[in-house]
């Protein structure tokens, strides 16, 4: 498998490290990371959560298509540069599967004594736990309505649907 999938919750120790879940570092293998800063885990703050995104070079490859999709040197391709480029760290595996969380990401997680990974396909997520159990239980309300329109969206058509509520 090669996407992040799952959420599992890992302790912080005293030195700040945590460990990648297994099956979230053989992703990152198989996306290319040979530890070091070449093929790093890319990590940093989420652009619309209290929440720490990261990834391989996958991710970076995504990012780099969202910015060539931008005007060179436009504001909006600046701002996108610095948002997520900027705050990146690239954070290093060690032997036992840990990394160090800076403490400048740990802050803008609310971090303290443990990490919930939470898979989301090509990158992943790092959440306080009882910050992202509230995450989850809202993104299980919020899906009911999307699932209608899943539904509505597969109808054959012709049925008399409303063509504009699928778009």
């Amino acid at each position: 498998m090669d996407r992040f999938v799952s959420t599992f919750t890992n302790k912080i120790d005293a030195k700040g490290r945590v460990s990648i879940p297994a099956s979230f570092r053989a992703v990152l293998e198989r996306d290319g990371y040979a530890g070091g800063i070449a093929g790093g885990l890319y990590c940093y703050p989420s652009l619309d959560a209290q929440a720490l995104d990261a990834g391989g070079e996958r991710l970076a490859k995504k990012i780099d298509g969202l910015l060539a999709g931008l005007p060179d040197y436009s504001d909006e391709r600046d701002e996108l540069s610095v948002a997520l480029y900027g705050d990146v760290q690239v954070l290093s595996i060690d032997g036992d599967g840990r990394i160090v969380l800076p403490e400048s990401l740990r802050a803008h997680a609310n971090l303290d004594a443990a990490v919930s990974f939470v898979g989301l396909g090509e990158k992943f997520q790092m959440w306080e736990p009882k910050r992202f159990e509230e995450r989850r239980a809202e993104a299980r309300s919020k899906i009911q309505v999307t699932r209608k329109l899943f539904a509505a969206g597969s109808r054959p058509s012709g049925d008399g649907g409303d063509e504009g509520a699928r778009e």
